[in-house]
């Protein structure tokens, strides 16, 4: 007797063989992205399904209020933190699949990390130039190829004539700078920067961006900035909203050409969809329509409506 074949299920294989996985050719993958952590008798649920992808070489911003997840999120992106479920790949390293030796070389050779405490980013009793020599001393370089590479970080950062002081003759920017040609020094894929700007001024903090941003397009980095100012945000043209551990909202950033020649930003906001299908609305929309616990949904040709969950008769007498 012999065996029938299933042709519907020997085809539905071949179509997910042939379907694209979820972030192919993205330099970041988040995906239903879970961390909890435990205190005492109590569990945190830091990131709940969290989905994100991060293009080769994109410059974007990540923001959110205090306690949305975005520290958690950068902690597991920079090998600092394990995920407790989900699909986290930086560069093609499985962060939930490293062991501690591809975690110590994920650190040094794939990760470039800018803190917001200069402190932790330089050592105060070595110059410009040597602070951002010491990666490169502990990846074992050899002194010319580091004094070479130094030499045309510090050029990249614009601080070329500041490369024989220490930390205590520099500004709070200079600082900073110096930061980003550390973080840089052996050549990174990815740079991770939480609050580089927080303690700096405006005038300060455009200058850093505009480090950054060279990083980006010269280097070929993808730059991933954290945090909680919205202004800071301006700067990228990607910036991607973090609430209650999950994304909820990209705005992008485009530049137009009017008709007599003169440039516009345009800024769009869109609600993200998660690959769960799930939605945050904004929480003003919420407030506003006095939307609580269950919605109404409507299927439209071109859209779907959302409406509160109120008394047959009021829904009747809607638009």
């Amino acid at each position: 007797m012999t065996d029938t074949l299933d042709f519907r299920s020997l085809a539905e294989r071949a179509a997910r063989a042939e379907r694209p996985q979820f972030g192919s050719g993205s330099q970041i993958i988040c995906d239903n992205l879970v961390k909890i952590y435990k205190v005492a008798e109590l569990e945190v649920v830091a990131l709940q399904g969290l989905d994100l992808l991060v293009a080769p070489g994109e410059l974007i911003a990540i923001v959110g209020a205090s306690g949305s997840g975005k520290s958690t999120l950068l902690n597991i992106l920079g090998g600092l933190d394990v995920p407790s479920a989900g699909r986290a790949i930086v560069a093609g390293y499985d962060l939930l699949n490293m062991d501690q030796t591809e975690r110590t070389r994920y650190r040094r050779q794939v990760i470039g990390f800018v803190w917001q405490q200069t402190a932790r980013n330089l050592l105060p009793y070595l110059t410009a130039q040597e602070n951002v020599e010491l990666p490169m001393i502990l990846d074992g370089m050899p002194s010319a190829l580091r004094r070479e590479r130094s030499a045309e970080l510090l050029t990249l950062v614009g601080l070329a004539d500041r490369a024989s002081h220490r930390p205590d003759r520099l500004s709070g920017g200079e600082q900073q700078r110096v930061a980003i040609a550390v973080a840089l020094a052996n050549a990174p894929e990815v740079l991770l920067a939480d609050e580089p700007t927080g303690e700096l001024d405006t005038a300060t903090s455009h200058q850093i961006f505009e480090v950054l941003r060279s990083a980006s397009v010269h280097l070929g980095v993808t730059v991933v900035v954290v945090t909680h100012d919205p202004l800071v945000s301006t700067q990228v043209n990607r910036t991607v909203a973090i609430r209650d551990g999950r994304t909820s909202s990209e705005t992008l950033r485009r530049i137009e050409v009017g008709e007599e020649g003169q440039h516009h930003v345009i800024a769009e906001e869109y609600a993200v969809l998660d690959r769960a299908g799930r939605l945050q609305l904004p929480r003003d929309y919420v407030d506003t329509l006095e939307m609580e616990r269950r919605v109404r949904l409507e299927l439209e040709s071109d859209h779907i409506g959302v409406w509160p969950d109120r008394p047959h008769a009021e829904q009747e007498d809607r638009p």
